[in-house]
C-alpha cells in the first residue's frame, strides 16, 4: 500500500502550484479594453457603488433601533474604517492596474488557490448584492403605487409555498437587471454615462434633503426630554458602527475598474479618496438633518426621510425622496453589474474559468459573453430567491475580502520586485544613481573627526539588501532570521498576525458568556494571543520592504530614531530622502525625528535650513536616513 501513496516531493510540487502566484506584464498599461474612464468617472462609479438604499433606509433603521442620533459617530467611525479598507484598494489598483480587484491582488501576493477562493467569493458577493438591490428598487416601486404590483402578480400568476424561494416571482426586478445589462454591454462609456445621469440626480436629491433638513431642524430632538444624543450609549453607538460599515462596501468597483482608467496609477487613488470621503460625508449629514427633523424614536425605519418630511406637512418633498432612492439604487445595480463580468475575465484570462469569458469584443471592448450570463444568473436570483438569508452571508464575504487584500498588501511590499510589477508611474523621471562614495574633497569640508567618522560608516551601511531581508541594524541581535528565504518570515508573520488577531477578538467577545472560561485561563488566552500579535508585527517591522515602487502607498508613520551607531551606519549625505534634516556644526550631530515614510519620495529638505549653515549655505546638509527609508535612491 505505501507504493501508492504520494511521495513528499509529489505533495510539495502540488502544493508549489496550488500556492503559485501571478506573474505580470511587462507592460500593464497594455490592455484589450478601452482605457477611457477619467478620475471623475471612477469618481462617480465609487460614489454610485457606496451611496445607494443605505442612505435612504440605514440611517433610519440604525437611528431609532442602534444609536439614536449618535448615528452620525456610528457613521463617522464606520468611515475611518472603511478608509483603512480602500486605501489598501487604492495602492494594488495603482501598482497593479488590472481588473480584477480583490482576485488579482491576491493572486499576484499570495497565490493561485487563495485567488480562487477570492475570487468565487467576489462574485457571489456581486450576484447576491445586486439580485438584492433589484428586489428592494422594485419593492421600493412597488410601496409607491401601494403594492399593486405585488397584489396583481400573486392574484393572478400566483405564490409559492417553498422554503428559501420568494413568495411570488418578482418579474419587475428581473427586467430591472435586464435592462440594466443591456446598458452595460454596450461599454465602458456607455454604463459611465448612465452612471453620470443617475448619480447626478441623486446628488440633486441629496443637496435637497440638506438644505431643507437643516431648514426644518430642531435642536431640541437632540435634547434630554427625547432621549439624548446617545440614547443606547457607546454600546449603541458601536453596534450602529458594525451596521454602518457595510454601507460603504462598493469602492471596491474603482479598484475592479483601473484596467479601463486613463491613468491608474493617480486616478485610482484620488477616485477612491474623492468618493470615500463624499460617500461619509453625505452619510453623516444626512444622518444629522433626520434626527433634527424629528424625534429619532419616531422614525419610520423602511422609509425614514420620506416620513419624516410627511411628519413636518412637507408630503410632495417624500417623491423627491422616492426619486433619489430609485436613483440611488440604480446606481448600486450599474456597479454590481459593472464589476462582476470584469472578475469573471479576470479569473477566465488565467485559467481558473471557462475561456469564453475571457473574450473582449472588439466593437463595445467589454467581455460582453460575461456581461450576458452572469446579468441572466443575476436575474434569474431575483426572479424566485428569497434572498434574505443569503445577504446575510454578504458581510462574510466582504470582510474576508478587506482582510486577503490587507494581508496581501504586506507580503507584497517584502517580496523582491517581479518582472512587469510597475516601479514608478507612467511619466515620471528615473530615479537617480545611487549615491557614490565620499571623495577626499568631500571629507575636508568636515572637520571634526566625528563628522568624517559618519561619511566612511554611512558607505559601510550601504550594502543592498532585497525586500524581505532582515535589516542590517538587527542581524547582530535576530542573526538567526537571515537564514531564510526573503519574504519567508514576513509570510509566516502575516499568517500568525491574522490567527492572533481572530482568536484575540474571539476570547474577549465569547470567551465569558459563551465559552465560560475561567479567570485565569481568559487572562492566560488573552495575554497569549496579544503577545502573539505584538510579536508578529514586530517581525514583519525589522525586515525590509520594496523601495523601488513610486506608486501610492498607504501611510505614513512618524518614529523617533536614537542617535546610535546602527543608526549611523545608514546615513547619507546630500539627497532628498524620507526623513527631517539633521545639521552637522564642527563638534555635534542634532538628530530629530524621521519620517517612515510608505508612499512616494518626500521633498528634499527646505533651502531655508541649507541656508542657515553661513560660510558652509551652499554645502547640502547631511541627513540622517532612517533604515526603514523606503527611497528608491538609497
Amino acid at each position: 500500500m505505501a507504493r501508492w501513496l504520494p511521495r513528499s516531493t509529489d505533495l510539495t510540487r502540488f502544493c508549489q502550484k496550488l500556492n503559485r502566484v501571478k506573474t505580470l506584464e511587462d507592460d500593464m498599461m497594455e490592455t484589450s479594453f478601452n482605457r477611457c474612464l477619467s478620475t471623475i468617472d471612477l469618481t462617480l462609479l465609487g460614489i454610485g457603488g457606496m451611496v445607494g438604499s443605505g442612505l435612504y433606509v440605514l440611517t433610519g433603521t440604525v437611528a431609532k433601533e442602534m444609536a439614536g442620533p449618535a448615528v452620525i459617530v456610528s457613521f463617522i467611525i464606520a468611515g475611518f474604517a472603511s478608509l483603512l479598507a480602500a486605501l489598501c484598494y487604492a495602492e494594488f489598483g495603482a501598482r497593479v492596474p488590472k481588473t480584477g480587484s480583490a482576485y488579482m491582488f491576491t493572486y499576484v501576493s499570495v497565490g493561485e488557490i487563495w485567488a480562487f477562493l477570492i475570487g468565487w467569493n467576489v462574485l457571489l458577493e456581486y450576484m447576491i448584492g445586486g439580485a438584492a438591490v433589484a428586489r428592494a428598487w422594485s419593492g421600493y416601486l412597488d410601496s409607491i403605487f401601494n403594492h399593486k404590483i405585488k397584489n396583481f402578480t400573486e392574484t393572478h400568476i400566483g405564490t409559492w409555498q417553498v422554503p428559501f424561494l420568494a413568495h411570488y416571482p418578482d418579474f419587475l426586478a428581473a427586467t430591472i437587471l435586464l435592462v440594466a445589462t443591456a446598458f452595460i454591454s454596450f461599454g465602458a462609456k456607455v454604463s459611465s454615462w448612465l452612471n453620470h445621469v443617475f448619480s447626478a440626480v441623486s446628488i440633486g436629491v441629496i443637496l435637497f434633503i440638506l438644505i431643507m433638513g437643516f431648514v426644518l431642524a430642531q435642536p431640541k430632538n437632540w435634547g434630554a426630554q427625547e432621549g439624548g444624543f446617545a440614547p443606547y450609549g457607546l454600546s449603541g453607538i458601536m453596534a450602529g458602527t458594525a451596521t454602518c460599515f457595510y454601507a460603504f462596501v462598493g469602492f471596491d468597483v474603482i479598484a475592479a475598474s483601473s484596467e479601463e482608467a486613463r491613468n491608474p496609477q493617480k486616478a485610482v487613488p484620488r477616485a477612491i479618496a474623492f468618493s470615500l470621503g463624499l460617500a461619509t460625508g453625505a452619510y453623516i449629514l444626512v444622518s444629522m438633518v433626520l434626527t433634527l427633523m424629528v424625534p429619532w424614536h419616531t422614525l419610520d425605519p423602511d422609509s425614514a426621510l420620506a416620513d419624516a418630511f410627511y411628519r413636518r406637512g412637507y408630503s410632495w418633498a417624500g417623491f423627491l425622496v422616492a426619486a433619489g432612492s430609485i436613483c440611488a439604487m440604480n446606481t448600486v445595480l450599474l456597479s454590481n453589474l459593472f464589476s462582476l463580468p470584469r472578475i469573471v475575465y479576470a479569473m477566465a484570462e488565467d485559467g481558473l474559468f471557462f475561456q469564453v469569458f475571457s473574450r473582449v469584443h472588439p466593437r463595445t471592448q467589454v467581455p460582453v459573453i460575461g456581461i450576458v450570463v452572469f446579468g441572466l444568473l443575476m436575474a434569474l436570483l431575483a426572479l424566485v430567491f428569497d434572498l434574505e438569508a443569503l445577504v446575510q452571508f454578504l458581510s462574510i464575504g466582504t470582510l474576508l475580502a478587506y482582510t486577503f487584500v490587507a494581508a496581501s498588501i504586506i507580503v507584497l511590499r517584502f517580496q523582491q520586485q517581479k518582472a512587469g510589477a510597475p516601479t514608478q508611474p507612467a511619466g515620471s523621471r528615473p530615479s537617480p544613481e545611487p549615491c557614490e562614495g565620499p571623495a577626499a574633497s568631500e571629507l575636508k569640508e568636515y572637520e571634526s573627526f566625528s563628522d568624517k567618522l559618519q561619511l566612511v560608516d554611512r558607505d559601510k551601511g550601504k550594502e543592498h539588501r532585497e525586500p524581505g531581508q532582515l535589516k542590517a541594524a538587527f542581524e547582530p541581535y535576530l542573526e538567526f532570521l537571515s537564514d531564510f528565504y526573503p519574504g519567508e518570515v514576513v509570510t509566516v508573520a502575516v499568517v500568525t498576525l491574522m490567527v492572533s488577531a481572530i482568536c484575540l477578538c474571539s476570547i474577549l467577545v465569547f470567551g465569558n458568556t459563551h465559552l465560560h472560561l475561567p479567570t485565569w485561563s481568559y487572562s492566560l488566552l488573552l495575554v497569549l494571543f496579544s503577545l502573539g500579535f505584538l510579536l508578529s508585527l514586530l517581525l514583519i517591522w525589522v525586515h525590509e520592504q520594496q523601495r523601488s515602487t513610486q506608486t501610492f502607498q498607504v501611510l505614513a508613520l512618524l518614529l523617533p530614531i536614537p542617535d546610535t551607531p546602527a543608526s549611523r551606519a545608514v546615513q547619507t549625505s546630500g539627497r532628498q530622502c524620507c526623513s527631517l534634516p539633521v545639521l552637522s556644526s564642527q563638534d555635534h550631530v542634532v538628530s530629530g525625528l524621521h519620517w517612515v515614510w510608505f508612499g512616494p519620495c518626500a521633498p528634499a529638505y527646505p533651502a531655508s535650513l541649507a541656508s542657515s549653515q553661513g560660510k558652509k549655505g551652499s554645502q547640502k546638509a547631511p541627513v540622517t536616513r532612517s533604515p526603514w527609508c523606503p527611497c528608491p535612491q538609497h
